[in-house]
Parts: C-alpha cells; structure tokens; sequence
C-alpha cells in the first residue's frame, strides 16, 4: 500500500508540472525556464520508481531467505534450551560451535531486515531466536561454573573444561557413555563464543541481563587467557593428528582466543544502557602472550600438524586474528597449496575423518594407522564457504567467483529449491588404491550427512551468510560491527575509560 501511495503522489507531481507548461509554450519568460527546469526533474521521479521497485525486490529476496533459515535452521533449535544440533537428525546431543555458527546466521538475517522499513515482524523474530541460543549456551556453562571453571582458573587440564557438547532437550552435561572419552576442552569454541556476543551487543541485541552473568563472563575471559600455553583438542575436537586423545597447542585455538580478548576488552556487556561495573576487561600482558606465541607457530597449527584448514577462520572471518599481510599471505598459501581438493579442503594431512578405511568401531587409531589415510583424506566443501568470505571481505572479487565456481557443482538441492552443503566427500573403497596412486584422479561421494534429510547446519549457516553478503543484503560492516576486518588503529573506538591493545 505504501508504494501505491508513492506512485499515486508521483503522478500528481508529473500532471502539475505539465499543465503550466502548456500554458507558456514558446514562452521565454524567466517563469518558464524555471518550469522548464522542473520539467527535467521527471528524471528524479523516474529514479524514485526504481527505487520503489528495487525495495520491492529486496523484501522478496529477504522473504526468501526468511522462509530458507526457517525450514533449514531455526526449524531445528531446541525448544527448551535453544542450542542446534550438529545434523538435523539428531535429537539427543547439542553441539555449542555449530549452534553459535546457527546464530549467526539467524542474526546476520535480522541484520539485514534492519535495513527496511516494515518486516513484518520478522527481524525481532530473528533477534530473539539468536539471542535465545546465546543464552542457552550460557545457562549450559553457568551451570558447571563451580564444578568446572572455578577448578579450571587454578589447573586448565581436561577434567576441568566447561562442556562442548551439552543434552539438546536439557542442556545438561551428557552421560559418559553417550561420547565415550570425547575432548572437551576446545578454547576455539569459548572464544568464538566471546567474539560473536560483543558483536551481537554492538549491533543492539541484549543478551547480558544480571550482574551474574556479567561476573561470569569475566570468568569466561580468564579462562581463555591461558590459551597460549594450554594444549586443547582444537576445532576437530581428536586433539594431535595421531588421534590418540592427547590434546596439544593448537595455532587456531590460541588465534580466536587473541581475537575474543581483543573483541571483549572495554565491552560494556549491559550495551549502550550500562554502568562502568558491567565492562568487562583483559589483562594486557596475557593477551601479549597469545599474541606472540600466534604469530610464532604461523603458518604451521600444531606440533602434530603442519598446516590445518581451520586456520582460515582463525585469519580470515570470523577472527582475522592477524593483520600482518605477510604472515596472513604466507599462511592461507600454505593451506591453499597443501590442503584444496576439487571438491573442498582436506582438514589436514593424514586425515582418517570419513574415509572408507577408517575403524569406526575404534575410538582411537594405532601407532602408525594415520600412513593409512594419505592422499585419501576427505574434503569438505565448508572452506570453499570460509574463502567465500575471505574474498569479500579482503574485497578479492576474483577470489569470490573462483570459490563460487568450486562450489556450485558439490551443491545439493532440497525440494524447496534451496541449496545443501555436503559434509564432505570421500572416496569409495573400490577406488582408493587408484587415489593413492593418482591422488586426485578418483570421483568422490557426498556424505550422507549433509543431504536434504540430514543437514549439516554448520555448512548451512555459512552458506546463508554467504549468498546474503553476495547478494548485496548484507554489508561486512553489518555482519563485523566491531571491524575486526580492520587493523586495530582504523576500526572504531568505544566509549569509556579502558585500557586499548591490538
């Protein structure tokens, strides 16, 4: 009704301006210039039905992927608790780094229906749903804060870790049996936690209520302090390459843990309504540590491993934990050269994950078993997403429709039209003696997580974000309010009295 209304008072205008027109036809009075000039305004109005139309188009195209997010994410949040699962057919276990990854994406389409006049309703749909995850998690933590953080700040061992994985119904602590002798402490996963609340609270979200919380998340801050010199079981949550449950310092974990520190020091928790007493602070010497150790292990992840595919979202978006071009150049390179297939990344070498000769009923490999895995090693179509977004935010447009072009053909399609990512694809038992010999030359199959029946919401998340930032719905500052994609001394200062580091 409203662009009716706008036509309808465009035309009035046009009919005003031709009358008088007539009237001094062939006039040359200073009266009919100044109608005359008018007259060649009709161009303005022109532009102002362009704009009707493409508002008109934009709301279509956000509708779309209101209705693709509700079918394909929030359409698998828990009810009681809020979290997501890591595959849709899971009822049981709720996974803390995909669902922050579902949040994101629910909020990066609450960003973008900011930018219109009437949503219907649906922007503050999105907003609450992320902020419900974010507070699902938190309640999840702030539950084991006695039993396992407060131990945690006086001996980071494993027995000590806040949870990665949590009942999806309940948001208790899982029973032993459920994951065996899983690795819980996985700092990335913390800090990635840190990184995307400061961004939901600049953008105008209110997740932080009570002073509890804000104590607690002081508490989470110390607890990533250390990440410098804690060994975890990193973003693949198996620890060495070797899989034999030993965590070891992770290059990943302790660069999203400089981000987290960087992102939360001198954050006022409570947003534009808060006190002094609801900032949060960094102690600047731990955070000088993560820093130099970070740039230290660059380009290499771990002991066990010399490069690692989830380095690209600890350099690139969401942490861009380092802008030193030739560290950031020198690693991604690495990674690109020793780890792109045609159909995504390998995780890293030797990577028995999903392979066809892999022991699933063993939960750890034998000495020697990774020689087992090489050249046949599974490859994820999530980091064509990851260098997506590092073309679009480094402004790399060729690198955009490379990883584009990569991409599409591993793509499947729901019966709603809308695109699936596969978890990964490995390579069939029959061919994998041809694979070693030619690695390469062999036709891989899609996992069965990651089809229409059983998403894989990590991969769904990501690509949403993608296709609204290259459909022109979302600008990088929106999903990156703080400006991490920046260098420290251009991004914008906050508010207040706190002490500032890169």
């Amino acid at each position: 009704m409203d662009s009716i209304r706008r036509i309808s008072k465009v035309e009035r205008r046009v009919s005003l301006l031709e009358g008088p027109s007539r009237i001094f036809q062939g006039s040359t009075t200073p009266a009919v210039i100044q109608y005359r000039s008018r007259l060649a305004s009709i161009s303005e109005i022109d532009a102002e039905q362009v704009k009707i139309a493409n508002y008109a188009d934009t709301v279509k195209q956000l509708d779309a992927y209101y209705g693709q997010v509700k079918r394909q994410i929030l359409n698998h949040q828990s009810s009681t608790t809020g979290l997501f699962p890591q595959l849709s057919q899971e009822r049981e276990v709720a996974c803390v780094r995909d669902s922050i990854y579902c949040a994101v994406a629910i909020w990066s389409l609450y960003q973008a229906y900011k930018r219109i006049d009437d949503d219907r309703g649906k922007a503050y749909e999105l907003g609450q749903s992320a902020v419900k995850c974010m507070r699902g998690i938190l309640f999840c933590w702030m539950r084991q804060a006695e039993e396992k953080l407060e131990k945690y700040k006086m001996n980071q061992c494993p027995e000590y870790a806040l949870h990665s994985k949590f009942h999806l119904e309940t948001g208790l602590p899982l029973a032993p049996d459920a994951l065996g002798n899983y690795g819980h402490l996985q700092l990335d996963v913390v800090s990635l936690y840190l990184l995307f609340l400061v961004q939901m609270i600049m953008s105008g979200l209110q997740i932080i209520y009570t002073m509890d919380e804000v104590s607690f998340m002081q508490n989470l801050v110390y607890y990533v302090e250390r990440a410098y010199r804690t060994p975890d079981f990193g973003m693949w949550e198996r620890g060495s390459k070797y899989n034999d449950g030993t965590p070891e310092i992770h290059a990943s974990s302790i660069g999203m843990a400089k981000s987290a520190l960087e992102a939360i020091n001198g954050c006022n928790l409570f947003g534009d309504k808060g006190a002094s007493w609801s900032v949060v602070y960094v102690d600047i010497d731990a955070h000088s540590r993560n820093r130099s150790i970070f740039e230290t292990l660059l380009p290499r992840e771990s002991s066990s491993k010399n490069t690692d595919s989830s380095l690209l979202p600890t350099i690139s978006f969401p942490c861009f934990a380092t802008h030193d071009e030739l560290l950031y150049n020198r690693t991604k390179d690495k990674i690109v050269r020793k780890l792109q297939g045609t159909y995504g990344f390998k995780r890293f070498l030797r990577d028995g994950y999903g392979t066809a000769v892999e022991d699933i009923t063993r939960e750890y490999y034998e000495q020697g078993e990774t020689k087992e895995f090489e050249n046949i090693e599974c490859e994820w179509p999530l980091f064509f997403l990851y260098m997506i977004l590092d073309g679009i935010f480094k402004g790399n447009d060729e690198q955009i429709k490379k990883y584009r072009h990569l991409l599409h053909p591993r793509l499947k399609v729901d019966r709603y039209g809308n695109a699936v990512v596969p978890k990964y694809f490995y390579v069939p038992t029959l061919c994998i003696d041809a694979e070693r010999r030619d690695p390469g030359s062999q036709k891989r199959i899609a996992s069965a997580e990651g089809d229409a029946d059983n998403l894989y919401l990590h991969g769904q998340a990501l690509y949403i974000m993608c296709e609204l930032l290259v459909d022109g719905l979302l600008h990088i500052n929106e999903l990156d309010p703080i400006r991490r994609y920046l260098p420290s001394y251009n991004r914008p200062r906050k508010t207040g009295r706190y002490s500032a580091f890169q």
